[in-house]
């Protein structure tokens, strides 16, 4: 089905293509656009030849980003109380040197063969259990940490779990409020 075109179409159709044609012939450029073009060109030299660094404005240093800084600890091999005399130290040495993250690796305790102990049973690792809960019911500890959570597999799975430290400087500042 063939539909005719009107007189009105060709008419406009006509125009169009007139409009085109003239926009088309009108590529010259004005002698304004010349001196436009020429102070552009200059100003783009002259940022060329500019020596001074430019500023980045994408590039924001934000002072409270603390980038991540992680320790790692292995606990194999010692007993409850080594271990946690030696957690408790390292956290704190940990949170004075302003470390993000630790990694506390206990083991699995799957090596180990006391069933009448709880805490030394094959269900139960010796420190899997027993270090996590140290940590949770020493107050001075608690007040360095933000989280604890399980490790990744890649950091022990299982075995391991992580420890988040709060930011010495912020801590420091909240302390020297209070004093006053």
């Amino acid at each position: 089905m063939i539909n005719k075109i009107s007189d009105k179409d060709k008419k406009d159709w006509e125009n169009f293509l007139n409009n085109k044609k003239k926009n088309l012939n009108k590529n010259y450029i004005n002698k304004k656009d010349i001196k436009i073009l020429n102070k552009d060109k200059q100003d783009w030299e002259n940022f060329l030849n500019n020596k001074q660094k430019i500023y980045d404005k994408d590039f924001v240093h934000k002072k409270k980003v603390r980038y991540e800084k992680i320790k790692k600890i292995d606990l194999h091999g010692y007993t409850i109380e080594e271990a946690n005399n030696a957690i408790e130290q390292f956290i704190q040495k940990s949170f004075d040197e302003n470390v993000t993250k630790i990694i506390v690796i206990t083991g699995k305790g799957l090596r180990s063969s006391n069933i009448e102990n709880p805490y030394r049973s094959k269900d139960l690792s010796l420190l899997k259990y027993s270090v996590p809960e140290f940590i949770e019911n020493n107050k001075s500890l608690t007040e360095l940490i933000i989280e604890t959570t399980d490790a990744k597999i890649e950091d022990g799975g299982s075995g391991a779990f992580y420890i988040f430290l709060k930011n010495k400087m912020i801590k420091e500042k909240k302390t020297i409020y209070l004093d006053k």
